[in-house]
């Protein structure tokens, strides 16, 4: 029987399973890279969806909790042509199908779920190893290890356990965000403030997908801008992001041309801007059952972005903690029961993530119609 999970990653992917696997009565310890809950920004909203993240928040048995964290108003959406033209004002429909949320509270509300001590701070990965019959070692920066029987790693794009399962890499998907953010907006971005509106903007060059910036109201009067540009990694090693000045100059160029309370989004930051070149893993990705070890979230499928990735990381954590549950006896047994319904669901996540960044510049009206 199992009597303890080992889990690599504290992101939502990894602290849901925690959570549904505590709930079960089975003991699990989480061990994180970073050197405490606030040791960085957490990202940004995030829209849990009535299919998928809401379900496993109710195995969770927390959606009370997060239905107190939503912020009202944010599923209104914008859509703006280059010009300002008002293209698309749709307000939030109240029906509570994917409310917006802030990804650190979210996070905190899951931490605070768990028995003191589940989540072993500080604890970077520096190597796996099997050492058979479903047992591997895990070896830490600070020269501890850790045994255990069954291994999940929730360790993202980058995961140090993907190895043991699959020789798979990220790669770059040809397009990068650059990232600012506003505060205080209605005050001291007023003309950005009123672009956004109350929830979601987008603005597009009808056509083409080169360009466009995203944009989202979170809490505190804060803008949160996700600026994208397709090209080569090569074009923007040639942008010196340590001059944050002449980073956002060389950005904003790109949009010549276009209102200014849209570029304000890039030069009028109150953050240097940060570089993020979106990679992904080849659809369809899958593994041969390896005993006492498997993957959730971006370490077993990073896509594109199109709203789904946290979403599907919390799914893949409940979804493996009840088939850990109801075969306690037989591990093998609940990883080829979650791995079955994982593989076919990431893949055809992962191709619908490609077609909406590929489709989405194209003709934003009908995109956003489609999507409605």
């Amino acid at each position: 029987m199992t009597t303890h999970v080992t889990i690599i990653g504290a992101g939502l992917g990894g602290l849901t399973l925690a959570r549904v696997l505590h709930v079960h009565g089975i003991p699990a310890t989480v061990y994180e890279a970073e050197a405490s809950p606030g040791a960085r920004l957490q990202g940004g909203m995030l829209d849990i969806h009535d299919y998928n993240g809401q379900l496993a928040l109710e195995e969770a048995g927390l959606l009370d909790e997060f239905r107190a964290i939503v912020l009202p108003g944010r599923q209104a959406t914008r859509v703006l042509a280059p010009d300002g033209t008002v293209l698309l004002d749709e307000p939030d429909d109240g029906t509570g199908s994917r409310p917006e949320v802030q990804r650190g509270e979210l996070r905190q509300i899951l931490l605070d779920s768990l028995p003191a001590g589940t989540v072993r701070w500080g604890h970077k990965v520096t190597g796996v190893r099997g050492l058979g019959e479903g047992r591997h070692e895990v070896a830490f920066a600070d020269g501890g290890t850790v045994t255990t029987g069954l291994l999940v790693g929730a360790d993202g794009a980058w995961s140090r356990v993907r190895p043991l399962l699959s020789d798979a890499t990220p790669e770059y998907f040809g397009r990068t965000f650059v990232e600012t953010y506003l505060y205080d907006a209605e005050t001291r971005h007023p003309a950005a403030a009123k672009a956004v509106g109350g929830g979601s903007l987008f603005v597009f060059d009808k056509g083409t997908n080169e360009r466009w910036i995203a944009a989202h109201r979170e809490s505190g009067g804060t803008l949160h801008a996700y600026v994208t540009l397709a090209g080569p990694l090569e074009w923007f090693d040639g942008i010196d992001f340590t001059d944050a000045a002449a980073a956002t100059a060389r950005i904003a160029a790109e949009f010549e041309g276009w209102a200014p309370e849209i570029t304000a989004l890039i030069t009028d930051s109150d953050t240097d801007p940060v570089l993020r070149p979106l990679n992904s893993l080849p659809i369809g990705h899958r593994w041969e059952r390896v005993p006492g070890v498997t993957l959730v979230g971006d370490a077993a499928h990073l896509a594109p972005p199109d709203g789904e990735g946290a979403n599907l990381a919390m799914q893949d954590g409940a979804e493996l903690a009840l088939a850990v549950a109801a075969y306690p006896d037989d591990i093998e047994r609940a990883l080829t029961s979650y791995e079955e319904a994982l593989f076919p669901r990431s893949a055809t996540a992962a191709v619908e993530a490609v077609a909406t960044n590929e489709a989405i510049g194209q003709d934003p009206l009908a995109f956003f119609d489609q999507e409605a």
